[in-house]
């Protein structure tokens, strides 16, 4: 009988509930404390705190947790139990400890407050980690399991712990192009007409226009 309630609980807390900008599906927690520009979809067991906004189109993973000052831009997806955080516990003072049991938590003051930024058709993969007074470029890509500590250029690959530059997905020439196409910017019916660029594999052209 206990199996049999909590399939049901769990049944009607991971029942999708669309509204006009966003796909929310399970249960997660500070929702009000994300702007949401439209087509953004989260699912279960995310958690928001601070100030956060999601691009249009942009999709969130399993267990993802955004805790700070966070922008993210349009097109992005998603790996699950991704963690970004742009606070942080003070470490030049005599203790990092800012909880309510100390001082009734005026220490919480000391706290520092950076800010991440993610571009536009970002990919971050699975149990990545962003911290930090980080920007993360257009069309960059975050491997699984990467610790992020410093700016990602566009359109760049990176690994590792901290996560270090393993190689540019185009060359230049096109990356500039890309860039100042701005696709994400486009509207729906310029990205239908524009359809064919992206079927195109730019593995061995010299321009995203060959």
């Amino acid at each position: 009988m206990r199996k049999f309630i909590k399939k049901i609980v769990y049944y009607f807390l991971n029942t999708p509930d669309k509204t006009e900008k966003v796909l929310l599906s399970g249960f997660s927690r500070g929702i009000q404390n994300v702007v949401f520009e439209g087509k953004n979809a989260v699912p279960d067991r995310c958690n928001f705190s601070g100030k956060i906004s999601l691009g249009y189109a942009t999709t969130l993973g399993y267990n993802n947790f955004l805790h700070g000052d966070i922008t993210i831009g349009k097109y992005c997806q998603f790996g699950a139990d991704v963690a970004i955080h742009s606070t942080n516990h003070p470490t030049s003072y005599l203790t990092t400890y800012i909880n309510q049991n100390l001082f009734n938590g005026e220490l919480k003051a000391l706290k520092e407050v950076k800010k991440v930024v993610i571009e536009n058709d970002v990919w971050i993969g699975h149990n990545a980690i962003i911290v930090g007074n980080v920007t993360i470029g257009n069309g960059a890509v975050i491997a699984a399991g990467s610790v992020v500590t410093k700016d990602v250029a566009p359109y760049a690959i990176v690994g590792g712990v901290p996560a270090k530059e393993i190689k540019k997905r185009f060359s230049d020439t096109i990356i500039n192009e890309l860039e100042e196409l701005k696709w994400w910017d486009k509207s729906e019916k310029e990205l239908e007409k524009m359809k064919p660029l992206f079927l195109k594999d730019f593995s061995n052209l010299k321009s995203i226009y060959e």
